[in-house]
């Protein structure tokens, strides 16, 4: 290998690994090891046998790796393939379509707050744009009576729409009156929960026939019910289906149409994007009600995908986990998807870690490890010694230079 060429390969070698992608991938990875030792210094078998390291230090090993092994092979067995009841192909496999289903509504959410974020906007209230949408979503499917399929298309529309009114609501503030994002939708999360729990508790409402004292909603009409994808064996339905049409969308929005073009600029930098003709107060409140739309679409998963009755805690703290989903995936299309599938896969696994002894909380440590380093590159480089990112890409300089030398 010449030197040139030697060159150039260190050089593209550092410019990949001061990617954006690459501390993702190893904040991920630094966030699963907090959660190996937060397994280890609770393990009750690792405090018993550091009771006498000197005498015997790899009983504690062994004991750490053990209770590491069992944590994260549960996980596994929860989440992506139960290999001990390989016997049962249904039972095998059902763990990853559980992820699927986890991970659906988290997508949505996660797109919708990751599109406040390329306008320059931090929606926090997903949860209350998710409950309005349920409100919707639950009206028409159990107070209105349509055709099948017609019923379907409705209510998840009405779920869309609801969510996209609250959000409209946030930017037609900002824009008008210059209230902070931040404080109007928080506290719309409390109007919202609040709306949504009073609806639940009126009969002539939302409330289960001859219900007793806790809130709860009829069940959706077996037309609005979204349809299971795989059959009576599985919990999987369309609203993962649902969750990646919202992907496309949400990429061909914003990195292929002329409004998300608006977004993005306004998002860069509002002023310039002013001064270039654009009407950032419009575009505010276009940014805010397409952001809640797409929660929306976790709304409609949420009330549409269920058999029985809906509760005030429908929510499940979606709204929340969205802003974690899109801090991890960039706020990119094919980063949030992969982003909603690993904390699908924890929501799935945690049931089965219990079993193992293992506290749930430990995924929760691993989640918030995770969103800690994502916020700290500083700090993931240092721990890697990564090189820091270029202004101007070394790759772009390079291939600058190889056509210039081609030209003369």
């Amino acid at each position: 290998m010449s030197t040139e060429t030697e060159n150039r390969f260190q050089t593209a070698l550092k410019e990949i690994f001061s990617t954006s992608a690459t501390r993702t991938v190893l904040s991920v990875f630094l966030g699963f090891v907090v959660g190996a030792i937060f397994m280890v210094f609770s393990n009750e078998d690792v405090l018993k046998a550091a009771q006498y390291f000197t005498a015997r230090p790899m009983d504690t090993i062994a004991a750490s790796w053990s209770a590491i092994a069992d944590g994260y092979s549960a996980l596994f067995r929860g989440a992506i393939y139960n290999y001990e009841r390989a016997d049962d192909p249904v039972a095998a496999f059902r763990p990853i379509t559980e992820t699927l289903r986890f991970a659906a509504p988290l997508i949505a959410a996660g797109l919708g707050i990751a599109l406040g974020f390329r306008v320059g906007l931090f929606n926090i209230g997903g949860n209350g744009q998710l409950m309005f949408g349920v409100l919707w979503a639950t009206w028409i499917s159990t107070r209105v009576e349509l055709p099948f399929g017609i019923h379907l298309v409705v209510a998840i529309l009405m779920a869309i729409l609801g969510a996209a009114l609250l959000g409209a609501l946030v930017g037609f503030l900002k824009a008008r009156t210059g209230a902070h994002e931040v404080i109007v939708t928080i506290m719309l999360n409390y109007i919202a929960a609040n709306l949504l729990t009073y609806f639940f508790r009126e009969e002539s409402l939302l409330r289960e026939t001859g219900g007793g004292g806790t809130p709860k909603s009829d069940a959706p009409a077996i037309t609005a019910q979204l349809p299971k994808l795989l059959g009576e064996d599985y919990t999987l339905h369309l609203g993962f289906a649902l969750a990646i049409i919202a992907v496309v969308v949400y990429w061909w929005l914003m990195e292929r149409s002329t409004i998300g073009y608006r977004f993005r600029m306004v998002g860069h930098n509002p002023h310039a994007a002013r001064t270039a003709g654009i009407n950032v107060e419009r575009t505010y409140m276009y940014a805010m009600a397409a952001s809640a739309a797409f929660v929306g679409i976790a709304a409609a998963n949420q009330a549409l995908g269920a058999t029985s009755g809906l509760s005030p805690s429908v929510d499940a703290g979606i709204g929340f986990d969205g802003i974690t989903v899109a801090l991890l995936g960039g706020s990119t299309a094919p980063g949030v998807l992969m982003a909603g599938l690993l904390f699908g896969a924890f929501k799935a696994g945690s049931a089965p870690m219990q079993v193992m002894g293992l506290s749930p909380e430990v995924l929760g440590i691993v989640q918030g490890s995770i969103v800690l380093f994502i916020a700290a590159p500083p700090l993931v480089r240092a721990i890697f010694r990564l090189p820091k990112p270029q202004k101007t890409t070394v790759l772009k300089d390079l291939v600058k230079r190889s056509s210039k030398g081609e030209e003369k």
